[in-house]
């Protein structure tokens, strides 16, 4: 029986969602639509498969194909990221970010982070987060004079503390980072480097990036950003630490993972390696930095004065409005997009200066680098009136128009 018949409450909130998706410019950095062979193998029987352990070492039976679909998928993974060791079960990044501090940390140690107003991830050390609770956060920051990652600060907190971790990667940071750099100090420190590239994976599969794997301890990521999987995580790691990780993601975070999710991370994997992903991530990476280029030359500032990956930071303060404001009015005008702060933003993180946007799914909604200029004059436009005016109606039929909608 189809969702129509047997709830048709559910099925149609899944019509007005796909119909909102449809029909509005999204620039969400943090999500893709999934592929259709990575959402054919979401719904496959491997959805309702229990297999608690690791292949060969299943809790459950009838495990035989399952244990050959996980291999598979790490396999794949290796390949794609030149990783020796490989966990595909984290359920999400944040659940592979736990098993890293389960891994290599005691509640109460040192772990050294990017600062969440300056770029960070509420799971590298925010109060509000366990990171923060469970550890003893120290966070390095941004140069004022160009908001790029200060490496002397750095390495000076990390010789004075001595940090058990020391983390790189953000949510909203869009330059490119020195991972070697990062290798040295993390020696120097006797600590463990882990780069949290849930934001840089797809475009480090893709070419664009250089890769953190040669460089770090261990590599988190999400399967769901600029990677078009599914919504999950993964741990990658030098083979000297698989035995600890191994235990931290199960049985110490996780029950059974989601076998259904490892059946999309393995197609994702396969698709991630052909020449027109690549294409992709290069054309995501040029789309940001041609809008970020379009919203300076219309009178918005770009934190760091632009972006080195699939997403940029644009401070609104210059439109008199916060970024929640922003937000909401880009909202009404149906264009998608987070709010977020600034580098040493005076405004509260609930309000924030700024919006970030990102590209990967405009690029794949067929708005790449030729549609920048355009977006950039529905933004502009989008910011001028409150919520509700006509011109955001206006420019929400110029979108649905552009879209096909």
């Amino acid at each position: 029986m189809s969702i129509a018949h047997s709830d048709p409450q559910i099925a149609d909130l899944v019509e007005r969602e796909s119909r909102r998706r449809a029909t509005t410019v999204q620039l969400i950095a943090s999500e893709t639509p999934a592929s259709p062979a990575v959402r054919e193998a979401l719904a496959s029987d491997f959805g309702t498969k229990y297999a608690e352990g690791y292949p060969g070492a299943r809790f459950h039976g009838g495990c035989e194909v399952a244990d050959q679909l996980e291999q598979l998928a790490i396999d794949r993974a290796a390949e794609l990221f030149g990783a020796e060791y490989v966990n595909v079960q984290p359920l999400s990044g944040s659940a592979a970010n736990l098993a890293v501090y389960a891994a290599f940390a005691q509640p109460g140690d040192p772990v050294l982070a990017l600062r969440l107003d300056q770029g960070g991830h509420q799971s590298h050390g925010s109060r509000a987060n366990f990171s923060g609770r469970w550890f003893s956060p120290i966070h390095y920051g941004v140069r004022r004079s160009d908001e790029r990652i200060d490496y002397d600060e750095l390495r000076d907190l990390a010789l004075l503390h001595r940090p058990r971790i020391i983390v790189a990667g953000g949510a909203a940071y869009s330059r490119s980072i020195d991972f070697a750099a990062l290798r040295t100090i993390a020696d120097d420190a006797e600590s463990i480097l882990w780069v949290d590239a849930a934001h840089l994976a797809g475009l480090v599969a893709g070419g664009v990036l250089d890769s953190p794997v040669p460089h770090a301890d261990v590599v988190t990521l999400s399967t769901h950003k600029v990677l078009q999987g599914p919504r999950g995580g993964m741990v990658l790691a030098r083979a000297a630490h698989s035995t600890v990780l191994q235990k931290a993601v199960h049985p110490f975070t996780q029950g059974g993972p989601s076998m259904g999710a490892i059946a999309g991370k393995a197609v994702c994997m396969r698709e991630s390696a052909t020449s027109e992903f690549s294409a992709y991530a290069v054309a995501t990476v040029e789309a940001a930095q041609r809008l970020g280029d379009e919203l300076s030359a219309r009178g918005l500032r770009i934190v760091s004065g632009g972006t080195d990956i699939h997403l940029a930071v644009v401070d609104v303060s210059a439109a008199g409005i916060t970024g929640v404001e922003a937000q909401r009015r880009l909202a009404s005008a149906g264009i998608v997009v987070d709010r977020a702060v600034l580098p040493f933003d005076r405004e509260p993180v609930t309000s924030g200066s700024a919006i970030r946007i990102g590209t990967p799914t405009a690029v794949l909604d067929g708005l790449g680098v030729e549609a920048m200029p355009t977006i950039a004059d529905w933004i502009i436009r989008g910011l001028r009136d409150p919520v509700g005016s006509a011109q955001h109606a206006g420019i929400r039929a110029e979108i649905e128009r552009k879209l096909g909608g």
